[in-house]
């Protein structure tokens, strides 16, 4: 019990010395000439999360072909497409998720994504639903 009463005062002392040892970053900066340290997110500035995959999606719709075929036999669903999104905006490893149930809409939905390029960047793997509705107003 004595030796561990005094191993604990011997410990916290080697380790204050060695932290005053170490320079404090801001004192690095200082004498480095860098006047001050800036830190960076890894988000971009401006619009939000929520406003760029509004954005994402609403651009994926308004590239969206409807096929021909499926349009005449009035077919109508919701795929589920996967992708990342690069730097500059390219939809990267497209796939689907979920199918509609027709693969003419299928293939439609993965290449609207490819299609609605460039896209506002988000950090990870997006899951968008592609909606495939006729228009019951015609």
């Amino acid at each position: 019990m004595r030796r561990a009463a005094l191993l604990v005062p011997l410990c916290l002392g080697l380790s204050a010395a060695l932290f005053a040892a170490v320079p404090a970053p801001a004192q690095e900066l200082a004498a480095s000439g860098i006047a001050e340290l800036r830190f960076v997110d890894a988000a971009p500035p401006g619009r939000s999360v929520a406003e760029r995959l509004a954005e994402i999606r609403r651009r994926i719709q308004a590239a969206l072909v409807y096929p021909r075929l499926a349009r005449l036999q009035k077919l109508e669903g919701e795929a589920l497409v996967r992708f990342d999104i690069d730097a500059d905006g390219t939809p990267r490893d497209v796939e689907l998720f979920r199918s509609s149930g027709m693969p003419s809409l299928d293939r439609a939905a993965r290449s609207a994504v490819e299609d609605a390029a460039p896209l506002p960047w988000v950090y990870g793997r997006l899951e968008v639903p592609v909606r495939f509705e006729l228009d019951r107003r015609r």
